[in-house]
């Protein structure tokens, strides 16, 4: 039992260790919009069916400007599923994961990730 569950968290860690940037992984979906010591803004849009590889985010805020329903694909095999109205803003701490637009319609967001001493705070947790 104990080494099940030491094979299981060290899987989940390597998946999320290997997790990339998004910009380099899904670069037809997300696009840098303003870059400087602090954040990064990244600009998001999908339709209906699409999926982004695994890749990672730093701690985040997402505004929703169209309303849009996805899915998340967590390294620990967990899912989570999401739905916004235009003008909603969620935070996330950051994390590694698969995104799926599971909704009807276009996904348009804005992502400002923090950097800096927050950004690397996240990523140890």
């Amino acid at each position: 039992m104990i080494r099940t569950s030491f094979l299981a968290a060290m899987l989940c860690a390597s998946v999320g260790a290997s997790a990339q940037d998004a910009v380099r992984t899904d670069g037809d979906k997300y696009k840098v919009v303003l870059e400087n010591e602090q954040v990064r803004v990244l600009e998001y849009r999908d339709v209906p069916g699409n999926k982004t590889h695994l890749h990672q985010h730093p701690e985040f805020v997402v505004v929703a400007m169209t309303p849009f329903r996805r899915q998340l694909h967590l390294p620990d095999g967990r899912t989570l599923t999401r739905e916004f109205k235009a003008g909603d803003v969620m935070y996330s701490a950051g994390q590694s994961h698969i995104g799926e637009n599971v909704g009807t319609s276009p996904t348009h967001v804005l992502l400002i990730e923090m950097k800096g001493e927050r950004a690397t705070r996240a990523k140890k947790d």
